[in-house]
């Protein structure tokens, strides 16, 4: 996000430096993280998640790597949500688990993940384990409590390890809801592991510091027996600036919400009004819009298009998966004058109609 650091962390991070507190922790039964994540959980949402069941990692990406290496195998299959995070799909190809790919369909009215196709492919593909991102990156789709129980019932009925990627969960704008999915029910705890982190929604993200909530007892005593330095520790700075995000930060997150979601109005306003053909819905979380140029028939991919004629980088095309080559990610996390100027930029590039 292009915002400053949040106050609250800045000045925890300050007292730490200043008062020379950069010795080894004393942390025999974990960081403090563990019982704030827990704290977090059960205040915004309602879920009695367990401090014990938590452990820290200096990276959400690291966090499913460790999950997928500790619960699958070389050529395992895996299913996820595609288009997905470039990082996350990237993940899954140099591991070398096979990609399920459970498309996200654009209904026309909003994107929805094909449970249809979820369920089918399953069976067959011998799938150990679904990746779940909600809210989802790229679309910004919050899943409703009836979806996301049509997926526990699709994980039960074929025993699937559930790794739900959950940092945007903060970024989600009303009316719509993040429901974890540890809490749908018993047995969707128990099958369960749950990413997140600080770093989206307060933009931190250079503090390398992300929690797992480990739902099946057998995963955590087998990620437990590991040497405990093996895949590296967290930062005591990093989890200084968690604690202050998540037991100050509240107020500079409730304001700052209201630039992303003003943001994701007007680029929804440009886009009907300008590129009319481009099809785009507006984003029920996250700060990124997922752009569907195909209909403009362009000769060339659209990133290198607006790179090109207008000097606007933007992400998009087949890092975020099959059938994504024709797509743009535009981040809509900064000022208003800037935001113009680059929906300016791209309705050019992009042969839109003058504003």
């Amino acid at each position: 996000m292009d915002f400053p650091t949040p106050p609250p962390v800045v000045a925890a991070l300050r007292e730490a430096v200043d008062g020379r507190d950069l010795g080894y922790p004393d942390w025999p039964d974990g960081s403090p993280l563990r019982t704030a994540f827990a704290k977090r959980m059960a205040e915004r949402f309602g879920w009695a998640a367990s401090a014990h069941r938590v452990r820290e990692q200096t990276d959400l990406i690291q966090c499913l790597q460790l999950v997928l290496h500790l619960a699958t195998s070389d050529g395992d299959a895996v299913a996820v949500q595609t288009p997905n995070y470039p990082p996350l799909l990237a993940t899954l190809r140099t591991m070398n688990r096979r990609i399920v790919p459970v498309p996200m369909r654009d209904t026309g009215d909003g994107w929805r993940m094909d449970f249809a196709a979820l369920d089918t492919a399953v069976k067959p593909s011998g799938c150990k384990a679904l990746v779940l991102v909600n809210p989802h990156n790229p679309t910004g789709r919050v899943l409703t409590h009836d979806e996301l129980g049509e997926i526990a019932a699709v994980a039960r009925r074929h025993d699937l390890l559930v790794i739900s990627e959950e940092i945007h969960a903060e970024l989600t704008y009303a009316p719509h809801r993040h429901i974890p999915f540890a809490s749908l029910s018993d047995d969707a705890a128990r099958r369960t592991v749950t990413l997140t982190s600080a770093t989206k929604a307060f933009n931190l993200a250079a503090i390398r510091c992300a929690a797992t909530h480990y739902g099946p007892d057998r995963l955590l005593a087998l990620r437990d027996a590991q040497p405990p330095d093996l895949y590296g520790t967290v930062s005591p700075l990093g989890v200084v600036a968690t604690l202050a995000a998540w037991e100050h930060g509240d107020a500079w997150q409730r304001d700052l919400l209201t630039v992303p979601d003003r943001n994701r109005r007007r680029v929804h306003e440009v886009l009907r009004d300008r590129l009319p053909q481009v099809r785009h819905h507006l984003p029920e979380a996250t700060y990124l819009a997922w752009l569907d140029t195909r209909p403009l028939h362009l000769a060339d991919p659209p990133v290198q298009k607006v790179l090109d004629d207008d000097r606007v980088l933007l992400d998009g095309g087949s890092p975020f998966g099959p059938d994504a080559e024709e797509f743009l990610r535009l981040n809509f996390a900064t000022s208003q004058q800037v935001l113009e100027e680059i929906l300016g930029r791209v309705a050019g590039a992009l042969g839109g109609r003058e504003g």
